[in-house]
């Protein structure tokens, strides 16, 4: 990678601060009006793949990453801390699939890595995930990898309970749905971990990848009358994840896509709808809520105030 390169990936959370995909106010209200919050960064990917990553900062300037996305977002992700300062209060682990945990275990293993001072989240053991979600050995290797990584970076990990309500500085984590052993169809997405941010001026459901079954089984639980929030991260990129009626039950104003192009438009190549995916009928049910705006990882670096 050039030094050019490398300054603009080190540079470019200071530049986007003023441009990207900013995060709107409601019409007529003053920007002093507003209650400080936290500022939520979605990423964009860094290759074709579908990924997840968000960066949180909050009002005492403390930093949260969530996932990260692929080996391939590594490098981006790693400039972006550290012109945050290179230090990372919490970093949460939605789930087992290398979109999500990639990033993290290619950053741990390169010289001025991120001070990370705890872990969290719901993971499953090697041998369920080898059970139940992947027959050959070569498939299992990215996460064996990840899981070893974090062991000899030595990190502080915390397991997150079902119900679990604790604050990361000034923000509130409430801990909705843990991996679900149980749910083998669809299973390691099925065992995302869902928790709800939130703070004095917004607050904010992310879902990872979690599919029908564990957004039904959450929906059954007493964690669902925590499911209302101002944005939610769209379930597995916004396509073949939690049913229309979790959604209802969320009823945001702003959707967050961790969504390239080609999942967006299901294109596989022959053009809109040409594919496979069920983003366009995700899209179809959004809009009989009052959405006021989708955030699209496809259109680059989102900076939401």
């Amino acid at each position: 990678m050039n030094g050019m390169l490398i300054n603009r990936l080190i540079l470019a959370p200071a530049l986007l601060l003023v441009s990207g995909c900013l995060g709107a106010r409601e019409p007529g209200q003053p920007a002093a009006a507003r209650p400080a919050s936290f500022v939520l960064w979605q990423l964009p990917n860094q290759t074709q793949s579908q990924i997840m990553s968000y960066v949180i900062q909050t009002t005492g300037d403390k930093i949260i990453v969530i996932d990260g996305g692929t080996t391939g977002d590594a490098a981006y992700l790693k400039g972006f801390l550290a012109a945050l300062g290179n230090e990372v209060e919490a970093w949460i682990m939605s789930h087992a699939h290398d979109d999500h945990f990639g990033a993290l275990a290619a950053i741990l293993n390169t010289p001025d890595a991120p001070r990370i001072k705890t872990l969290y989240g719901s993971m499953p053991t090697l041998e369920w995930t080898k059970q139940h979600c992947y027959s050959a050995d070569a498939d299992l290797k990215p996460y064996e990898k990840y899981l070893q990584a974090v062991q000899q970076a030595n990190l502080h990990e915390v397991d997150l309970a079902l119900g679990a309500d604790f604050m990361i500085d000034t923000v509130r984590v409430e801990v909705l749905g843990v991996r679900n052993p149980e749910i083998t169809e669809n299973a390691l997405n099925n065992s995302s971990l869902v928790w709800r941010m939130s703070d004095a001026g917004k607050s904010v459901l992310f879902t990872a990848d979690l599919g029908v079954e564990g957004g039904r089984k959450l929906m059954s639980s007493p964690y669902a009358k925590r499911l209302p929030a101002d944005y939610v991260q769209m379930a597995h990129h916004g396509q073949t994840g939690v049913d229309e009626a979790f959604y209802q039950a969320v009823n945001p104003t702003y959707c967050l896509w961790p969504t390239p192009r080609w999942l967006w438009d299901n294109d596989k190549g022959g053009g809109k709808g040409s594919g496979p995916w069920k983003t366009l009928q995700v899209r179809a049910w959004m809009d009989k809520l009052a959405i006021h705006h989708h955030y699209v990882m496809a259109d680059g670096l989102c900076r939401i105030e």
